[in-house]
């Protein structure tokens, strides 16, 4: 088998992750539910975690680190913070369900800007002029379905000059680019434990620089007497059991990217999409590329001889796993011009070597009629 689809699922992960889950399914109960040695080793690898990432996202409050389910979970904490029915909130032309969704739910009054791929100084001429009149900015930093990296940190700079908040999306960034959370300003990064994090599904983080508001209320683990939720954070945003295993096979996944630097993760996914773009050159088929300092390791691609699930289909037969359709990104493919089509979808993982790219790009070259 061959995995590209590292965008949607690590499937291919350290070997140390796999250990630090099975560890804590035998050793560890939760933390906060009693002074029992499984429960306060559980609690110990929670707040190691919540140490990593803070030091990873370069923040010195390990408790403004809030473990959720994924990036939707922490995208929708964050949104309800901030905005409500009527809030002017603008967003990018490339923007996932995860933050669509919400903001469609809420009926706030929506505003895009940047919808040009692969045009950062479009991006940002679009947002210069519509932050001032917005009470709230969410943005992807990574287009899930282009790999097209958005000018964060000058959108962040924007957004502190008007006093506007800013909600970022990490799903695609988190692992891969160095994100200095406290530098940006914003008020909630939200990012999965499962992609660049390299951690378990079911794992999430979201990074707090502003007050917030629960979305699920129950126990905590703390101040019990009490039926409001917890005012401090962790306990604030974290009801209910903790995902203990996911929590400890997501440490591990952050000790990974720290240690391998999120640097050399984009140099090497990076080359990778560098070489799938020159294996697949000539081909009958569409690619979206922008210039190196605009992409990151996703590729998509359309086919005029096969709608994107047929060749997806196809590749899988071949044991290569790649992702087709719209991607929970329609925003993004209206924005590109591939909302009738989809596209097809490489995405490239740290772990991945040379030889698999290689063997999948020939792959796809003959099912495309390249080398017919």
């Amino acid at each position: 088998m061959i995995y590209l689809d590292h965008a949607a699922t690590s499937l291919l992960k350290p070997v140390a992750v796999e250990r630090a889950v099975s560890r804590a399914l035998r050793t560890m109960a939760s933390p906060g539910r009693g002074s029992h040695e499984p429960a306060m080793l559980a609690a110990e690898t929670v707040y190691r975690c919540r140490e990593a990432a803070a030091a990873l996202f370069h923040m010195e409050e390990p408790e403004r680190v809030v473990f959720t389910m994924n990036a939707t979970h922490g995208l929708n904490i964050a949104i309800i913070s901030l905005a409500s029915e009527g809030s002017r909130v603008l967003i990018s032309g490339f923007e996932h369900n995860a933050v669509t969704r919400p903001l469609h739910a809420l009926g706030v009054k929506l505003q895009v800007a940047g919808r040009k791929l692969f045009d950062p100084e479009d991006t940002l001429r679009s947002f210069a002029a519509a932050i001032p009149s917005s009470d709230l900015v969410v943005c992807t930093a990574v287009s899930n379905v282009f790999g097209y990296r958005l000018p964060i940190q000058e959108i962040a700079e924007l957004c502190r000059r008007e006093g506007v908040p800013l909600v970022v999306d990490a799903s695609q960034a988190a692992g891969v680019l160095d994100l200095d959370f406290p530098a940006l300003g914003a008020a909630f990064m939200a990012m999965p434990g499962h992609k660049g994090l390299l951690g378990p599904q079911g794992t999430g983080l979201l990074l707090c620089g502003r007050e917030t508001k629960p979305l699920l209320f129950g126990g905590s683990g703390s101040e019990s007497r009490e039926q409001t939720m917890p005012e401090t954070l962790p306990d604030r945003l974290e009801a209910g059991t903790h995902n203990v295993c996911g929590i400890a096979g997501l440490m591990a996944g952050i000790e990974y990217v720290r240690a391998r630097g999120t640097e050399e993760i984009l140099r090497h996914e990076s080359a990778l999409l560098r070489q799938s773009i020159r294996l697949l050159r000539g081909a009958d088929c569409q690619l979206f590329t922008g210039a190196p300092s605009t992409q990151t390791g996703v590729l998509s691609l359309r086919s005029p001889r096969f709608d994107c699930e047929t060749l997806a289909a196809r590749l899988g037969d071949r044991g290569i796993c790649v992702r087709s359709g719209l991607h929970c990104a329609p925003l993004a493919h209206e924005s590109a011009g591939t909302l009738e089509s989809g596209t097809l979808r490489l995405s490239f993982s740290p772990l991945l070597d040379a030889g698999s790219v290689s063997k999948a790009c020939v792959a796809l070259r003959q099912l495309l009629g390249a080398d017919s």
